[in-house]
């Protein structure tokens, strides 16, 4: 299964001076149909584990980018995972962002189909079919799917099989989109371990070395 997704254009990091917005998490719009719920539940964990401090300080340390549509709405280009877990642990949460890009349009359909131009938007569902009518796309975190493939990229990565590529929009999901075709034993999103020896073997063969992220 190959991702038809479009050429992209870089997401923009934070300036200098640019100033920081604080922003309820559950009122993001995402920009992807689903998450790995092994990282989600990772990242609840640690966040669990955080005194309000020292979470708004690591909130302020990766803000979200963003971007603003003429009628006033965030779109989440990016940390859907992070703010996920958080969202799950309180739904009352904050988080952090900037506008990373300011659009004159006010309506969904219009926000998205510019964020489609810009390859910043994913509209594959959890089971890696689509893309996905624009309307399929929840209107927030908490209707994310699980995505079990991109559970286990996100455990790769965290076992150094994998290297991030954080210019690479939906990178995980690319692996995952590979992995997908090969043959691996049955494994969910909380229960990879099935999964993982023939994982790692298919991530480092030669036949991955197309692949951002591939390492041998």
């Amino acid at each position: 299964m190959s991702l038809r997704l479009p050429p992209f254009e870089p997401i923009p990091a934070p300036k200098k001076e640019c100033q920081l917005i604080e922003v309820a998490v559950a009122s993001l719009h995402p920009t992807q149909m689903c998450v790995g719920l092994a990282e989600v539940l990772h990242r609840r964990e640690d966040f669990a584990a955080d005194s309000i401090e020292k979470r708004s300080k690591y909130l302020k340390s990766k803000p979200v980018p963003m971007v603003l549509s003429g009628g006033g709405e965030y779109w989440m280009v990016d940390r859907h995972h992070r703010l996920r877990g958080l969202l799950e642990l309180d739904p009352a949460a904050t988080a952090w962002g900037y506008v990373a890009l300011e659009l004159t349009c006010k309506q969904p359909e219009q926000v998205l189909a510019a964020l489609q131009q810009k390859g910043w938007l994913y509209l594959y569902n959890g089971r890696g079919l689509g893309p996905q009518p624009l309307s399929a796309l929840p209107s927030g975190l908490s209707g994310l799917q699980d995505d079990p493939f991109r559970s286990l990229v996100w455990k790769l990565k965290q076992e150094g099989v994998i290297e991030a590529a954080p210019l690479i929009p939906f990178h995980e999901f690319r692996w995952g989109a590979w992995l997908r075709r090969k043959s691996l034993p049955p494994f969910s999103s909380m229960q990879l371990d099935p999964a993982l020896p023939a994982a790692r073997a298919y991530a480092r063969s030669a036949a991955a070395s197309r692949l951002s992220g591939w390492k041998g």
